[in-house]
């Protein structure tokens, strides 16, 4: 609903023919955007796309994949990314992660109350992957989720032993005191080069809404990062079936593009998803996804088939 009581139009999206857009308004000057793809006709009901750090929904072909299969699909642009960036906002900035909770509710009641679905499965990736985590567990008693899945989700800090445990433990103090500032200035361009039609990838996207190497890294979003992952670190309860998907191998802290990015996690370290998945739920099913990027859906093409008809197989099986 619109802040008239009447339900929020929806638009064109920047996506061309067949995808509609509409802002979710969460107060103040803050909103949200849900994209939206129909099927024809859905018969399975719908998935709910989540976008991970510096990122925002563009894979048509994700869309076109689930809708072929009779799920309307849905995409959510968080608070403060993509589209629903606003001028004079931190990019992808929060201090909480269950912020994004009140986005997250606000897609299921337009996808359940309004669009008429009963049945729904919530994609999560990177940090949407965590994000979705978080939420599921929190919705546990709701009965608004059928199935989690999660592409390379992010469940703990791509670093050295050190800085997992000390540094958190900086970060958590500076965070409280001074959440914005920046600790750094981007994730480097090696992930972004390995993806972008500019460079060595094969995917046009907005650089603006999703920059080469990434926005800034501010202490408070960092410390929230951090508290979530220790959250799921003491065990969840997500009571419904989970597929992780994670690449076979990780490729980190590399400065410069190397052909070994186009087939590794270049971002996040695939041990720690194999480690802390089974802490998500009762019901989880870890799969490997040989020569994967960090976005599995944006890998080479049979890499991502491969990842695609994964999902497929454990969607099929519920």
């Amino acid at each position: 609903m619109d802040e008239t009581g009447g339900r929020a139009a929806q638009q064109a999206d920047v996506l061309g023919s067949g995808y509609e857009a509409r802002g979710l308004p969460l107060g103040g000057d803050v909103g949200a955007v849900l994209v939206r793809r129909r099927a024809e006709p859905a018969t399975r009901g719908a998935v709910l796309y989540v976008h991970g750090f510096a990122d925002y929904f563009f894979q048509t072909h994700v869309a076109e994949h689930f809708t072929a299969r009779g799920f309307d699909f849905y995409a959510l642009d968080l608070r403060a990314y993509g589209r629903s960036l606003r001028p004079g906002q931190a990019a992808n900035f929060v201090t909480d992660l269950t912020q994004h909770f009140e986005e997250v509710d606000a897609a299921v009641r337009v996808i359940r109350e309004e669009d008429g679905h009963r049945r729904l499965v919530v994609i999560g990736h990177s940090t949407g992957g965590l994000i979705t985590s978080l939420w599921a567990h929190e919705r546990r008693d709701d009965d608004v989720l059928d199935a989690l899945v999660l592409n390379s989700p992010w469940l703990d800090l791509a670093e050295s032993w050190l800085l997992r445990t000390v540094g958190t433990a900086v970060v958590r103090g500076v965070g409280r005191i001074a959440p914005r500032l920046v600790l750094k200035p981007g994730l480097g361009p090696v992930y972004g080069h390995s993806i972008h039609r500019d460079h060595h990838g094969e995917w046009d996207f907005d650089v603006a809404w999703k920059p080469i190497e990434a926005f800034p890294v501010h202490a408070g979003w960092l410390r929230a990062v951090r508290r979530g992952h220790a959250r799921l670190h003491r065990g969840l309860d997500v009571r419904v079936p989970v597929l992780v998907l994670r690449a076979s191998r990780s490729h980190l802290r590399a400065k410069r593009w190397a052909p070994e990015a186009m087939t590794a996690d270049t971002v996040l370290d695939v041990a720690h998803m194999r480690k802390w998945a089974p802490k998500i739920g009762r019901r989880v099913r870890v799969v490997t996804v040989e020569n994967g990027m960090h976005d599995l859906f944006l890998s080479a093409g049979p890499v991502r088939e491969r990842a695609l008809a994964e999902v497929d197989g454990f969607l099929d099986a519920l």
